[in-house]
């Protein structure tokens, strides 16, 4: 079994200490982190599989922190917060997180949704195709977690990444919007076309910032498929 390595991010001394015992006591290895700006440093100096994440921190904010993240780095990142509104939830998916967990949190759902992500985070480099997806000037490395559009690199999200790699190995196919959430977020899809609407806006700006190229296609009424270039 692989050991995975998790950045717990949380002020509270004492929910820190909880979710450390949770994630310890299922054989993850924890570091505990109380600030922005000390998980930040933390982040540049070791490698991390998953990050949890609250949002209201002394030093950087936890929104602040993902934005920063976003540029270099492409690990999961579940963030667990009082600020539980849509509104909240909308904009911490659309600056980089991949999951919301709203506080008071059960240790089941913070167990289950962290194996989630992880699950779907490392299954890349085994998937199908190879390593490396090209389209066009798009290239995505599935083993070393990386794009580039235009020979310009481009920080995606890991439910981001997840996306454009799907899209990637079948390059003909439309997927519907219920056909990525279930393969994506691999859960029961409840007809929220938001929550796959912001992600496809998220990745396509993302990418006409590195290039003009328009790489991703809506079929209107049926869904998503990679441009014909």
């Amino acid at each position: 079994m692989d050991t995975y390595h998790i950045l717990v991010v949380e002020d509270d001394q004492d929910i820190n200490n909880l979710l450390c015992k949770i994630l310890t006591g299922a054989g993850y290895q924890c570091r505990p982190a109380y600030s922005g700006s000390e998980a930040a440093l933390w982040v540049e100096q070791y490698d991390y599989d998953l990050i949890l994440l609250d949002l209201m921190l002394p030093g950087l904010t936890g929104e602040e922190f993902i934005a920063r993240l976003r540029r270099r780095k492409t690990m999961p990142v579940i963030v667990l917060s009082a600020k539980a509104g849509l509104e909240d939830r909308v904009n911490v998916l659309g600056l980089g997180a991949d999951d919301f967990i709203p506080k008071p949190f059960d240790n089941r759902e913070v167990l289950a949704r962290v194996e989630a992500q992880l699950r779907r985070y490392k299954q890349f480099d085994r998937g199908a195709g190879g390593s490396q997806l090209t389209h066009g000037d798009l290239v995505l490395d599935k083993e070393g977690v990386t794009v580039t559009a235009g020979g310009q690199p481009v920080a995606l999200t890991a439910r981001e990444f997840r996306i454009l790699a799907l899209l990637m190995e079948h390059p003909k196919k439309v997927f519907t919007r219920e056909e990525l959430y279930q393969q994506v977020w691999g859960g029961e899809y409840m007809g929220d076309d938001n929550t796959v609407n912001v992600h496809i806006s998220n990745l396509r700006s993302k990418l006409a910032k590195a290039s003009p190229a328009e790489y991703i296609k809506t079929v209107w009424g049926i869904g998503f498929k990679m441009s014909d270039l």
